[in-house]
C-alpha cells in the first residue's frame, strides 16, 4: 500500500513497513498543509493510508466521504511506539480504504 506519514508520525516506523511504499508529508513538500488540504492532496496522489498522531483529526474533518484510510497512533513517542511496533504493523496491514483506526500505545 502507499502510505503517508504526517508530521507527528515517527519516521523510524517506516523501516518496519517494508511491504509498503512509505513517504512523509515533509518529503512531499506538504508540511504546511492543513489537515483537510493534506487529506485531499494525499488522496489525489494515490495514497491509501495516512498514519498520523493527530487525535483530533476525526473531530476536525468530515471523514465519511474520504477514500484514504486513517490510522491514528495515540502517542508521538518513538520509544513507546517501538515497543508496540508489531501491533502497529498488524493494524496497518489489515487496514482497508476508508477505515479509521486508533492504536493505543502503552
Amino acid at each position: 500500500m502507499k502510505i503517508l506519514f504526517d508530521q507527528g508520525t515517527p519516521v523510524p516506523l517506516r523501516k518496519y513497513l517494508t511491504d509498503h511504499s512509505v513517504t512523509t508529508a515533509y518529503e512531499e513538500g506538504w508540511s504546511n498543509l492543513s489537515n483537510g488540504d493534506l487529506l485531499k492532496a494525499a488522496e489525489n496522489k494515490g495514497y491509501q493510508i495516512l498514519v498520523t498522531t493527530d487525535q483530533n483529526l476525526r473531530y476536525q474533518q468530515n471523514l465519511s466521504e474520504r477514500q484514504i484510510a486513517i490510522v491514528v497512533l495515540l502517542s508521538t513517542s518513538w520509544p513507546k511506539i517501538r515497543t508496540e511496533v508489531d501491533k502497529v504493523c498488524s493494524v496497518i496491514n489489515a487496514t482497508n480504504l476508508g477505515d479509521y483506526q486508533e492504536i493505543s500505545i502503552i
